[in-house]
């Protein structure tokens, strides 16, 4: 471990992955951290590394290479699509522990986890809360969990189920009265985060100070913005060039919405799965808007202020391309 106040060895899960690639490029460019990519022996991913970056190849059925690849360590970073086998996290969790990495990132990067029956509501809390009290229990290692919000270009060019919009058919369908805030984020901000994150001394320098140990065993807070959908919607017809009139108008209730997707999912159909997870976070009860229970980081972290229109310009490009994938 570094005898600094500052973290230097980063071993990244995912890091070739839509948040893990991020993160890696955030750290190679910041040039403080040796970054590790942690991948599975027969993984194709190891390929597309880039430069700069050590591979340790692990088998998730043997936690003596997961140990070995993690010890020197001093941060483990975990991201992976929310499908992952469960018990994957928690390997990896037990062999941080038993290598003595003192921070783990766990795999949140979404909603804000810390309003359990909210994480239970939208499915994903039965996965993320035993990773959390497992690092507490084992005691070796301190979790910190990065809240985000959804990714906007990625939420708004999806289509209905998300942020509403239907670009090819200019169909846009309000949830409730389309004034309920929520938080949500670019990509590039997402890796920013964790690379200023990582960058913080471990103690504080100066009473009060910023430090990574003031986040131990909690929640850290960032954003891109906090809107509406009528904000999103003005941004659309900024960037398109569109008016009102060229729009057909649905309206539909958050809470139904997300009623009539949990019985579709649990009767087998996970394409509604978006739609129950969005539509809770639409709720009118400010599920969506943490920056107003919690505050930002956004300034502590020395996070830049964007621009909603040209995230929403990457969004229309996303719709107009049909894409659906992170």
């Amino acid at each position: 471990m570094s005898q600094s106040n500052y973290v230097r060895k980063v071993a990244i899960v995912g890091a070739t992955g839509t948040v893990g690639s991020l993160i890696v490029d955030e750290l190679l460019k910041l040039g403080k951290h040796e970054v590790t990519a942690i991948t599975r022996k027969d993984s194709p991913a190891a390929s597309s590394i880039p430069a700069g970056v050590k591979i340790a190849k692990v088998n998730y059925d043997d936690e003596s290479t997961l140990v070995d690849a993690l010890k020197g360590q001093e941060v483990l970073v975990i991201t992976m699509h929310t499908r992952a086998p469960p018990d994957t996290q928690l390997k990896l969790v037990r062999a941080a522990a038993a290598a003595n990495v003192p921070y783990v990132l766990p795999n949140e990067w979404g909603c804000d986890m810390s309003d359990e029956k909210l994480a239970k509501e939208i499915l994903l809390g039965n996965i993320e809360i035993p990773v959390r009290k497992l690092v507490e229990e084992l005691g070796k290692s301190s979790w910190i969990g990065v809240v985000t919000g959804f990714w906007y270009a990625y939420s708004l060019g999806f289509g209905k189920q998300t942020y509403g919009m239907e670009w090819k058919t200019r169909t846009w369908t309000w949830f409730d009265d389309g004034e309920t805030k929520m938080n949500t984020i670019t990509w590039p901000q997402t890796g920013r985060a964790v690379g200023k994150l990582l960058s913080l001394p471990i103690e504080p320098e100066k009473e009060g100070g910023p430090s990574l140990s003031n986040y131990k065993n909690k929640f850290i807070y960032v954003s891109s913005f906090c809107v509406t959908q009528k904000d999103m919607f003005a941004s659309v017809l900024r960037v398109t060039g569109t008016k009102e009139s060229d729009w057909k108008f649905e309206y539909e209730e958050s809470a139904k919405r997300y009623e009539e997707a949990k019985k579709q999912v649990f009767s087998g159909d996970q394409s509604a799965f978006p739609q129950l997870l969005y539509s809770r976070l639409w709720f009118k009860d400010g599920s969506g808007n943490y920056e107003a229970r919690h505050g930002l980081a956004n300034d502590i972290l020395g996070l830049p202020k964007e621009d909603l229109d040209e995230a929403t310009k990457l969004a229309i490009d996303r719709a107009e391309k049909g894409l659906k994938y992170h």
